[in-house]
């Protein structure tokens, strides 16, 4: 930026470091973040956390401890969002011994994991198929005190899911409504994906409040909800040969 005669501050600097890093350019992230440095700028708390976010989604773990070292070099306390932010960079690496090591490091500077963390951690182990490192993570949460969202949920059913695992499945999301928690649209195709008997068919659509109905010869899976407007749709094209 600055060969372009541009004078860019912290803020520039991050976010372009934040948007190369979504965009997967890891290469033009970590030159950005050189430039930044050889320009004397100091980053700020926040863009501290930007930063670290960017090399994150990449699993650029060196990238992200380099950065993570340097807020306590400048004196920012990495907070609970920083820690959180530093265990994805190993998740989205793979790297679920660096990820461990880390989470006990989280717990022995003091931090308290919160869902996000715990939520981190669990994806990791889905992503490895560790199922039973996932549901330890998951107790700890539990005892914790700290009650499952619909992303926790949702990761859960993925992860039996990925492992055709349709009974284990049925159990998460039946356990989503005693929790009070909607499933989301997610949730609700890991179900009816992992279906494959007819009687499984027929207990996913019954979970689901999912009907059948048939327009121009098409049979069509429908939440509940939307069942109405599609009969509306279906007469329309009974009428008018159109929808």
């Amino acid at each position: 930026m600055q060969r372009a005669g541009l004078h860019p501050d912290v803020v520039s600097y991050a976010l372009l470091i934040n948007a190369y890093g979504k965009a997967r350019r890891e290469e033009e992230a970590l030159a950005v973040f050189e430039e930044m440095l050889g320009a004397g700028i100091r980053p700020t708390h926040k863009s501290y956390n930007i930063l670290l976010d960017a090399f994150a989604i990449s699993g650029m773990v060196e990238q992200a401890r380099t950065v993570f070292k340097s807020m306590r070099r400048d004196r920012y306390t990495p907070d609970i969002c920083s820690y959180t932010t530093m265990l994805s960079a190993y998740v989205n690496a793979s790297d679920m011994e660096g990820a461990e090591k880390f989470f006990t490091r989280l717990k022995r500077d003091g931090l308290k994991p919160n869902i996000v963390t715990y939520g981190t951690l669990m994806k990791g182990y889905a992503k490895v198929n560790n199922l039973e490192k996932m549901m330890e993570t998951y107790e700890e949460m539990r005892l914790s005190g700290i009650k499952a969202n619909q992303t926790i949920f949702t990761t859960l059913m993925d992860a039996y899911g990925k492992n055709r695992d349709f009974g284990s499945a049925v159990v998460w999301y039946n356990e989503m409504g005693s929790y009070g928690v909607p499933p989301d649209q997610k949730a609700k195709n890991i179900l009816l994906s992992l279906a494959t008997t007819a009687d499984e068919q027929k207990e996913a659509k019954q979970l689901v409040g999912c009907m059948e109905t048939k327009v121009n010869g098409f049979s069509r899976l429908l939440d509940e909800e939307d069942y109405n407007d599609d009969i509306e749709e279906a007469i329309l094209y009974e009428k008018t040969g159109r929808l």
